[in-house]
């Protein structure tokens, strides 16, 4: 059955997405309202039942329904121990978070992604989870890297922060971009903004002049942004290898990882924040501390070099036949970690990144699902704003057959790539953490394990399930559900304020 409510409580913002309950109808009565819903709900015998059924993704604003058989059986002998159908459960089937990351789309899982996300970072700078502890020593740098102007936009800049929540800015900007001279464009726009523009100021990003902004170019870099980034870390990795081999180190004791975070501008061009990591290599041992000879000031030399070199041209396409140049923009931040020398520390950096990797083009006032033939004149349009105009580019130089990747990610501006990456031996993955998650919660569900039963006769879990729909079944349930999981958070709130104060005292 099609959905036909809107979201309940949480009215997701991402036009395209679709609602997130399903009209819910009893065997002997038909709700008209949320309220007889939630009535119907709470008057049924198996209601706490439920509410403990659906705990796991009561927060969750677009649900997976999940049906089918769970089975448990003996992996030596393939002997079937006990089998349970979703069919003798709440609702007849399993409910699972939707596991968007997207703080827009569900507010709940993006803080779960956002936590993981923290402890995936922040265990490469400080090790735990089965990562060595001592890579806590090794050289660290944070760096941001820019995209390049494709026109003057109204910006925002303040020369000294004095605010103490950078949230609540409130510090006095500079003139956005003053001019002695009041010159105009070939179209009649003035070049010249002397407005001091405040935080949430509309015009923050967009171009003093719509049509003399180069669309084409800007969504064609969005869209070469990560080949960028691949080439501009083999040239960080050639320039150490070079400095060690200079110096007397074996350049195959030399090795670099990171993880970095693509955070979408006002203006619609993405800039990278990255963790890049100074590491040994023994391929005996693995991970080592660096050799002595190359040290941070040769991985900040690298990253300059490779951020200011780096660059290459695209292919040929109908409306540039020379192809674009992609390179970095002037702007590249440096900063060092755990130095105690002014830098910053692994729990401000890893909090920085995993806050950006739940956003994605909310920034822009830009947000929609994938984007079709049919639904393209909703989204761009030749004389509309900013945004309209670059998913007109995307779409535009996308028809070429080699450059439909830029049309498919048009509602994206262009930018089709992964917003938080991590180089192989960085730290854990997201996989582990989810795994370890899952075991904490069947420990704690179902009490410990025997150790001795475990061992005589060890089993295994199959699941055999099946899609059976998304979002909750009526807007009660959902107003249910998500009151359910907001008490539990106030609980645990308060909780950790006692243990706090506990602890103070």
């Amino acid at each position: 059955m099609s959905s036909t409510l809107t979201p309940v409580p949480a009215t997701s913002s991402v036009a395209g997405t679709g609602v997130n309950t399903e009209p819910w109808i009893p065997k002997h009565y038909r709700p008209v309202s949320t309220r007889d819903h939630i009535m119907v709900r709470t008057a049924s015998p198996d209601y706490h039942d439920w509410l403990g059924h659906v705990r796991a993704a009561a927060a969750c604003t677009s649900p997976v329904r999940l049906a089918g058989d769970i089975d448990t059986v003996q992996p030596a002998t393939g002997l079937l121990v006990a089998t349970k159908s979703t069919e003798s459960m709440p609702d007849g089937v399993i409910y699972k978070p939707c596991g968007n990351r997207r703080a827009t789309v569900c507010p709940s899982c993006s803080v779960t992604y956002q936590r993981d996300a923290y402890q995936v970072i922040r265990t490469g700078l400080v090790g735990g989870k089965g990562v060595p502890t001592d890579i806590a020593a090794h050289p660290s740098l944070f760096v941001t890297f820019t995209a390049p102007s494709f026109g003057p936009v109204h910006t925002r800049v303040v020369l000294r922060h004095t605010c103490t929540d950078r949230k609540r800015c409130d510090c006095r900007p500079e003139p956005c971009r003053p001019r002695r001279d009041t010159p105009t464009c070939p179209h009649g726009q003035p070049l010249a903004c002397f407005a001091r523009h405040g935080a949430a100021d509309l015009p923050l990003g967009h171009p003093l002049c719509l049509d003399c902004y180069d669309y084409p170019a800007h969504a064609v870099w969005n869209c070469q942004a990560g080949e960028l980034w691949r080439r501009t870390t083999m040239t960080i990795r050639r320039t150490l290898r070079r400095t060690a081999k200079d110096r007397g180190v074996d350049p195959a004791t030399i090795r670099i990882t990171y993880s970095k975070v693509a955070e979408m501008q006002r203006r619609g061009l993405v800039h990278f924040h990255a963790v890049i990591r100074l590491d040994g290599y023994n391929p005996a041992t693995g991970t080592l501390f660096p050799p002595t000879g190359v040290g941070v000031d040769d991985l900040t030399h690298a990253v300059t070099t490779a951020a200011s070199g780096t660059t290459f041209v695209t292919d040929p396409h109908p409306i540039n036949p020379a192809g674009w140049a992609i390179t970095w923009g002037a702007q590249l931040d440096i900063r060092t970690i755990n130095t105690g020398t002014g830098g910053v520390t692994d729990g401000q950096v890893a909090g920085y990144l995993a806050k950006y990797a739940t956003k994605s083009t909310e920034a822009t006032g830009h947000a929609c699902g994938r984007i079709t033939p049919d639904t393209i004149d909703t989204y761009a349009k030749p004389a509309g704003s900013h945004t309209e105009r670059l998913v007109l580019a995307c779409w535009s130089v996308g028809l070429d057959k080699q450059w439909r990747g830029l049309a498919k990610w048009a509602h994206m501006l262009g930018f089709g790539g992964h917003f938080l990456t991590k180089a192989r031996l960085y730290s854990v993955t997201f996989g582990f953490l989810r795994e370890q998650r899952t075991l904490w919660q069947r420990r704690n569900t179902t009490g410990p394990v025997d150790p001795i039963a475990e061992v005589v006769e060890p089993t295994i879990t199959e699941c055999f399930l099946t899609y059976a729909g998304k979002g909750w079944h009526s807007s009660g349930d959902a107003v249910l559900a998500n009151t359910s999981a907001a008490m539990a958070r106030e609980h645990q709130r308060v909780a950790r304020e006692e243990m706090t104060t506990a602890n103070v005292r």
